[in-house]
């Protein structure tokens, strides 16, 4: 088949797989592999965005805003944070347009911008790390509240934390909307209102905060300032669970214009503006301790004590406590169902485009619980700042390289397409632009901050990774000549790819293998049967039959 060359639909000619049989349950499967179809998409863009943006109620922001202040005092963390909020911001926004433009999770934005169709494999082991370090984090911090809440042992906790989630996360975003859209009002009401009572009611709290310098007396200085950052940079990856929820968003038409606009906005790059909130108050609460209750220091930094302190204040102790560990579950909840939903979807895309054999979702979704379950039991929250320092590296390699081949490569050079690909045999196994870049940033700046290149460097790793990763995609797509982002240019299907209003067609074509209907934008013509495959059977086309030729 040539390159410009279509076919016309033919009656099914092979009979459904196990893959495939599985892959069509997506009530429990919500579409891993593919373009979330419009006929699925039923939801108004505020409650995709408001759903998106409960996933960020996790109280590891507490944690990482105390532990960043104690270490290296108020000045030099609030600089810390408002340097990653402005990197989340400029490097989030390309990333959550195109997701919600054109209803692909950020595996499949990244197979089209710069990494291949094999390169983003290793962005999506990245990405999985990010869930499970996460979901660990958010699981010790309500294990340390039913152990003080409920008396349960630490290691019960922990497993607690980890099953009361796997029911949860079954049938995805059907329930998961539900879920964080009912929990919100009260969990906004149980964070907001301690914060509050102690700005009024202990005034001096607010100069004990800002003249806090940390626990080595620690003016303000830039080296700081940065390692704070890169602590924080370690939540660059959240995109990605925000984009998981982005990609149901219905299409955007002149109607809807504003609010789509206000939602992906807000729910995409503006998460961070919620997140750094509450790395602030987590600080701030964590000051409080220190200078206010006896061995505050031991448990500034774990958030099921400050808030049961703040509670106890104005409350009975037992009711106090009873809020404290409800706040912890709620939040623990809300976060843990997205990272183990965001986690099961990294993990089964790069199983099956390796192996072509699709598990199904719930089976990993099983793995990224038990990882982060051995992660609990080895006490990762007693060396939190060195692995989230470490993994920031490795996030905004990957991030900025996206980010900057959507911006740059794609809308100022025009080397890269425009419109995402990540349809097999449309894409090189792997393109060297992204996933070069993205190898050489990482590498540069891990080595940087293991002290490689000098002590004194150290501090400056984050903007290693940003600066390589901001820079190189361009410099290799120039050298390059775009020559690695499609293999071929034409789909072999003479029908348009959008609608009047550029968004995604809702045109549905039967696959010929499985026999299902699925939309224009997940179909590609079959190299040998004259009709269409759609993208997951061509994922799983173990003897490649199925797959179009590159182009001359």
């Amino acid at each position: 088949m040539t390159q410009s060359e279509t076919v016309t639909p033919q009656p099914p000619v092979e009979t459904r797989g196990p893959d495939v049989t599985a892959a069509t349950r997506e009530t429990l499967e919500d579409y891993t592999l593919r373009f979330a179809p419009r006929h699925y998409r039923s939801w108004t863009p505020a409650v995709v965005g408001i759903s998106a943006l409960g996933g960020i109620a996790y109280l590891a922001d507490f944690a990482i805003g105390a532990n960043i202040g104690i270490s290296y005092g108020t000045t030099n963390a609030l600089w810390g944070i408002a340097v990653f909020a402005v990197v989340i911001i400029l490097t989030g926004f390309p990333l959550a347009y195109y997701a919600a433009r054109y209803n692909l999770d950020l595996d499949l934005i990244t197979r089209g911008s710069g990494f291949g169709y094999y390169g983003s494999v290793v962005t999506n082991v990245i990405f999985a790390t990010f869930t499970f370090i996460f979901f660990a984090l958010e699981g010790s911090i309500m294990a340390q509240g039913l152990e003080l809440g409920l008396g349960i042992p630490l290691w019960v906790g922990y497993a607690l934390s980890t099953l009361v989630i796997f029911p949860l996360v079954v049938y995805g975003m059907k329930v998961l909307t539900k879920l964080q859209l009912w929990t919100t009002p009260l969990w906004l009401v149980l964070m907001v209102l301690p914060f509050a009572y102690l700005v009024v009611s202990h005034p001096e709290s607010v100069g004990d905060f800002f003249a806090y310098r940390g626990q080595d007396d620690q003016s303000a200085n830039v080296g700081s300032v940065l390692l704070a950052a890169g602590v924080c940079l370690s939540l660059i990856a959240q995109i990605a669970e925000q984009i998981d929820y982005l990609r149901f968003m219905p299409p955007r038409t002149p109607a809807n214009a504003r609010k789509w606009w206000t939602w992906v906005v807000l729910a995409g790059p503006g998460w961070v503006l919620f997140g750094a909130v509450k790395q602030v108050v987590g600080l701030f609460l964590a000051v409080y301790l220190i200078a206010n209750i006896a061995d505050g220091a031991a448990i500034a930094n774990q958030p099921v004590h400050q808030f049961l302190e703040i509670y106890s204040d104005v409350l009975p102790h037992w009711l106090a406590l009873t809020l404290a560990v409800v706040l912890v579950v709620i939040s623990q909840v809300k976060i843990n169902v997205t990272n183990a939903y965001s986690g099961s979807l990294a993990w089964t895309n790069s199983f099956t485009r390796v192996t072509r054999h699709y598990p199904g979702r719930l089976v990993f979704l099983g793995v990224n619980l038990a990882i982060a379950l051995v992660l609990m039991e080895a006490d990762m929250f007693d060396f939190l700042n060195t692995i989230l320092g470490f993994y920031a590296n490795c996030g905004i390699a990957w991030v900025v390289v996206v980010a900057s081949d959507i911006a740059i490569n794609k809308y100022l050079l025009g080397i890269s397409p425009k419109e995402p690909e990540f349809r097999r045999g449309m894409l090189y196994a792997v393109n060297p632009v992204g996933f070069g870049s993205m190898l050489v940033a990482a590498g540069v700046s891990i080595l940087v901050f293991f002290g490689g290149l000098g002590d004194g460097l150290t501090p400056y790793s984050p903007l290693v990774a940003i600066a390589l990763a901001l820079v190189l995609p361009p410099v290799l797509a120039l050298a390059t000549k775009g020559r690695w982002y499609l293999r071929r240019s034409d789909d072999g299907i003479d029908l348009p790819l959008h609608d009047e209003h550029g968004n995604p067609s809702g045109e549905e074509l039967t696959c010929h293998v499985c026999g299902q209907d699925y939309e224009r934008p997940d179909m590609v013509a079959c190299a040998t049967h004259g009709a269409y495959i759609c993208s997951l059977d061509l994922s799983t086309d173990r003897t490649g039959e199925h797959v179009l030729p590159a182009h001359s």
